[in-house]
């Protein structure tokens, strides 16, 4: 089963997809795509362990998505990767974007494991000032649309409550 969960910043998308993940009762894997390159990000970064507690295998990977969710799959793991659009800003960075989202795409499909994706909801607003900032609007936009089409379940998280936009029986 993939699940997409989109959300504006602290909409509660991350606490529902852990609880979506917890409830398969499977082995869990958090594959955080985050760098603690700041004060501030150490202390989201520490904040989201100590919410999340010890049930989780914890996995960093800025950029090599991917060959982290294969080496981790299988038919007994859930695969929890938070978050997608900070995975989208340090490929863009890397000049590795369309390599890595043609990967990641060709890859999901064939994983074993129950996959949650977590991804900010960036299009609703203006569109932004800035050639690199409308890049990442508008990549964000189409990556999210892809795994739409992929996933089984997509689900929109705003004020904590969630929205199913899709459910398709995996039975």
């Amino acid at each position: 089963m993939m699940h997409l969960v989109l959300g504006g910043a602290r909409s509660g998308k991350s606490r529902f997809a852990e609880q979506c993940a917890r409830d398969s009762g499977k082995t869990l894997f958090y594959i955080a795509t985050a760098e603690a390159r700041d004060g501030e990000m150490q202390t989201r970064i520490a904040h989201h362990r100590e919410q999340r507690g010890a049930a989780w295998q914890l996995r960093e990977e800025p950029l090599l998505l991917s060959g982290a969710m294969a080496e981790l799959d299988a038919p007994g793991h859930c695969l929890l990767v938070d978050c997608l659009t900070l995975w989208l800003s340090n490929c863009l960075a890397a000049g590795r974007w369309e390599e890595l989202r043609a990967t990641l795409l060709d890859t999901l499909p064939q994983l074993a494991a129950d996959v949650v994706l977590v991804s900010n909801e960036v299009g609703q607003g203006v569109v932004p000032m800035g050639e690199l900032n409308r890049r990442f609007v508008d990549e964000s936009g189409r990556l999210h649309q892809d795994l739409a089409t992929r996933c089984h379940r997509v689900t929109l998280v705003t004020a904590g409550l969630p929205l199913t936009l899709k459910e398709m029986n995996t039975a």
